[in-house]
């Protein structure tokens, strides 16, 4: 790893990922004279963990064939003869079902360990696109998708947790950017060879969804298999972590209001409901929405690398403190435009608003679990961003008929704001660095 010293200062080190992306020299500068006290090297910061790699890896193909599926999903539903009520069914029965079984899943996790619930997951997944693909009946899709939906949710609460485990707290907001650019890159290509695959078949897409899930359970055993974990550090004593007692944590209970507007705001509002304001307010294609989605991605690609620094140099409250304000902005602004470039920029400002939230809050999440078991807290916090996409965008249908997009935006950008209050009486849970290089005499 390259080093170079500069006057008055320590040995600086390039960090992994964002210094892959966003390459920034970090400096640290120890005092020349300190009274009772002399000066040694100093520590340098912890490298990302080889299991975060190897989960953003995951996290990469899991989102790629995600994005494979989801544009020819409603069109391949279509063709069993049903009405648009019943596609949407099968388009929520996903969300739903992994609502249902996060509890679930969350005590599996405090009884074994991540690695095999993670990998259980993903061969769920796999099948249940497999039947998916062959579904001889209405009824079956809506049963393989609700399968699906389970899957889903045990490798998405067993990865997080595994983030936890491995990640020290210097840079838990780096590693929580890292693992939602995973997602992040995975969204935004899925789509595009998606688009490929449904020319060559209609089953084309699900049947290449499951084939990179079992390519990635290979891959997973491989690196991740017994024996090359990082073994989790136990306090001596300590017992699992209850939902009850992380709800105690103002921070914690922060973490949840914050993700239920995330779910509100983008998935629910922003997915759900950009599209048809796109095609009756300004009277534009279905591009149109493509392209703003896009730049809501952008929007957020752009500001995680900065971000996650951002969260464990400054604090996990300033960083999604300032997301909401800025989400909530961009959210509720919308409502009040007719225009395409306007509508457009807005969706960058999403974008980077919700990139600014995802790392502080799941690191906050990571530091009131701590060193402890808490599959019933992620799981806690995974229901919060799904109860926010059912309700979101059941109250934005309801309030499009009634009042109309404005009402229904700005009633998302005010929900949002409303999360920052709770953030206000939060506690600051990254650990205060403990003085480097100073050895008392």
């Amino acid at each position: 790893m390259p080093t170079g010293k500069w006057p008055g200062s320590a040995v600086v080190a390039l960090r992994a990922w964002t210094d892959l992306a966003i390459p920034t020299l970090r400096k640290s500068w120890p005092p020349k004279k300190c009274r009772g006290a002399r000066i040694v090297d100093v520590a340098a910061p912890p490298r990302i963990p080889r299991e975060v790699w190897v989960l953003v890896a995951g996290s990469f193909v899991v989102a790629i064939g995600f994005g494979l599926v989801t544009p020819v999903l409603p069109t391949f539903a279509a063709s069993f003869g049903v009405n648009a009520t019943a596609v949407a069914v099968i388009i929520s029965a996903f969300a739903l079902s992994r609502l249902l079984f996060s509890p679930v899943a969350g005590k599996l996790l405090n009884r074994w360990s991540e690695r095999p619930i993670y990998l259980m997951g993903l061969a769920i997944v796999a099948l249940s696109n497999i039947a998916f693909a062959f579904a001889p009946s209405y009824g079956w899709l809506v049963a393989a998708r609700s399968f699906g939906g389970i899957g889903s949710c045990m490798f998405t609460i067993s990865s997080f947790a595994l983030l936890v485990r491995v990640t020290p707290p210097s840079i838990r907001g780096r590693a929580s950017a890292l693992y939602a650019s995973g997602f992040l890159i995975g969204n935004i290509t899925g789509p595009l060879l998606g688009g490929l695959l449904v020319g060559v078949s209609m089953k084309a897409p699900f049947l290449g969804y499951a084939g990179a899930l079992l390519v990635a359970i290979v891959v997973v055993q491989l690196l991740l298999g017994r024996g090359k974990l990082t073994p989790r550090v136990r306090v001596e004593g300590a017992v699992d972590m209850l939902l009850s007692e992380a709800l105690r944590h103002p921070t914690y209970r922060a973490v949840l209001a914050s993700n239920f507007t995330v779910g509100w705001a983008v998935y629910g509002i922003r997915i759900a409901l950009l599209p048809l304001f796109v095609a009756s307010v300004l009277k534009s294609d279905v591009a149109v929405a493509g392209y703003a989605l896009t730049l809501f991605a952008v929007g957020n690609a752009i500001v995680l690398p900065v971000s996650g620094r951002w969260s464990d140099r400054v604090g996990r409250k300033p960083a999604v403190m300032c997301g909401l304000i800025v989400s909530a902005v961009a959210t509720g602004a919308i409502g009040l435009t007719s225009s395409i470039a306007v509508t457009l920029l807005l969706s960058v400002l999403g974008g980077i608003g919700s990139g600014l939230i995802t790392p502080g809050q799941q690191a906050a999440v990571a530091d009131v679990i701590g060193s402890r078991h808490g599959g019933s807290v992620l799981a806690g916090f995974q229901m919060s961003a799904d109860i926010g996409t059912v309700i979101g965008s059941i109250a934005a249908g309801l309030i499009v008929d009634a009042s109309g997009f404005k009402m229904a935006f700005l009633l998302a950008g005010c929900v949002v704001l409303l999360a920052f209050l709770p953030w206000l009486w939060a506690k600051e849970t990254l650990p205060k660095a403990a003085p480097s290089g100073v050895k008392r005499p």
